[in-house]
């Protein structure tokens, strides 16, 4: 189905919030034939000087490629990224080892995204039936009528009508707020007592300070530090921890103190100036988490990426997660032949669990990103999970692979996981019961015939060993 040629749809589309998933959006919207306007609160991205907002680097995988395929630029993003195939965890002792994210050939991209945002726009831009309007705040905007008010680079007032207004504005959502005036509208926004904070690793004689192929990861159970690799050859670091340990540090020998006992092998990487000098330069940032429900109102508006849907970054999720918002409502509007009235409603009922299982998925991850990776059990079961997925591909998959390699729904992925776990989970119990059940049937058989010992004396001083170890 061509949507571009469908000229006789004229039906105006505004979309609030020209960020990625905004931009994006536009193409997609401006394919189908309707007139799009975007509507950006800040200026023009592809002319600032300074880009303002999180710098925190963006990890694309297969949901969000297939979104950028959708509008004909997947090829050249995936070239503007760098591929990294595994986890590299970095220890105390300074000893580095790779965890693979899947199989081979399976990776995940570390993209800019100051330059994505600026792809986006530019291609939005190269539609004639898309128009962009930078330095618009949304003041208010009616469900009932589709009218919008903004606030315009002149300092005036400004009004338009929409057909149809799609918010894309981010975790505080002026789109939303209307959204909270209405009853049976679900809202929670939440702070996790965690921040950030980046750092940079500055290139080495002209190369990578460290292998670019990876994740870098600095586990360290209540907090941890990771590294991305930039076209630049340098590494964006961000340090996750709580906000009462980074207000601890409050001198240069603190913060060097702290970097010593944690994080040794990186003090050399970043540079001791350079590590005092970004440190104190602004204070650690707050990550929210977002949930509500509908996504829409009437047949008048409808929210995506993080203003449906804001979730802390560890699982890597949050762009593609918007960017797939993208492709599951075009796939609706397919079904529903474009009609509004039916084409909300079905985006809710399908979207909202999705994302949900996503962002609790996130917070889940940050957990196993600073801790269990340290864990032996947890490399047991990622070598046994990866071993079984190769031996039955279509029964067992690792989480990990239907979130970052699938379009498996987010939500249909948690319920698989969680199948999948409980069976490998008793798998293990009952090989580990025989196990011991035939190692004391052959100690009995083959073992010391005297002193005799019984098959209830054995169990007996197995108990009581357990229980000393207790």
């Amino acid at each position: 189905m061509d949507h571009s040629a469908k000229k006789n749809n004229k039906k105006r589309v505004a979309i609030v919030g020209g960020g990625l998933v905004g931009a994006l959006n536009a193409s997609f919207f401006a394919k189908r034939g309707f007139a799009v306007t975007i509507f950006e609160s800040r200026e023009d991205i592809r002319c600032a000087k300074v880009v303002k907002g999180r710098s925190i680097n963006l990890a694309l995988s297969h949901r969000g490629r297939q979104a950028l395929k959708h509008i004909g630029i997947e090829e050249k993003i995936v070239s503007m990224g760098i591929p990294m195939h595994a986890r590299m965890i970095h220890s105390l002792n300074g000893k580095q080892s790779p965890i693979p994210y899947g199989k081979k050939g399976q990776y995940i991209l570390s993209v800019d995204r100051a330059n994505l945002n600026k792809e986006l726009l530019s291609v939005a831009e190269a539609y004639p039936n898309t128009k962009l309007n930078f330095n618009h705040k949304l003041l208010d905007w009616s469900p009932e009528t589709g009218a919008m008010t903004f606030h315009g680079p002149d300092g005036n007032e400004k009004e338009f009508h929409a057909d149809l207004i799609v918010g894309c504005d981010g975790a505080f959502s002026a789109t939303r707020k209307q959204f909270l005036r209405r009853s049976r509208f679900n809202y929670s926004q939440t702070y996790i007592p965690h921040g950030y904070l980046e750092l940079t690793i500055p290139p080495r004689n002209g190369d990578f300070a460290m292998k670019p192929n990876f994740l870098h990861i600095w586990p360290r159970h209540t907090f941890m530090m990771i590294a991305l690799p930039n076209l630049d050859k340098t590494f964006t670091c961000t340090l996750f921890m709580p906000f009462e340990d980074f207000e601890k540090i409050t001198t240069g020998n603190e913060l060097l103190g702290f970097f010593q006992k944690n994080f040794p092998d990186s003090i050399p990487l970043i540079g001791v100036d350079a590590l005092m000098r970004d440190f104190f330069r602004l204070p650690a940032q707050a990550l929210v988490w977002v949930t509500c429900s509908p996504y829409h109102v009437l047949d008048s508006c409808v929210l995506m990426g993080d203003a449906a849907h804001a979730m802390v970054p560890f699982y890597g999720q949050g762009m593609n997660a918007g960017f797939e918002d993208c492709i599951v409502f075009n796939e609706i509007m397919d079904q529903f032949n474009e009609d509004f009235a039916a084409v909300l409603p079905e985006y809710t009922r399908v979207r909202a669990p999705d994302d949900q299982a996503m962002a609790e998925l996130a917070m889940y991850n940050y957990v196993e990103m600073r801790s269990h990776v340290n864990s032996r059990y947890f490399l047991f079961r990622k070598f046994l999970d990866n071993t079984l997925h190769f031996v039955m591909p279509k029964t067992i998959i690792p989480l990990y692979t239907m979130i970052t390699f699938t379009r498996t729904r987010y939500r249909q992925a948690v319920i698989q996981w969680q199948w999948q776990n409980k069976v490998i989970t008793h798998g293990l119990w009952i090989f580990g019961t025989m196990s011991i059940v035939g190692a004391a049937y052959l100690l009995l058989k083959y073992g010391p015939k005297k002193p005799h010992i019984t098959a209830e004396q054995l169990w007996n001083r197995v108990l009581a060993l357990k229980w000393l170890q207790n």
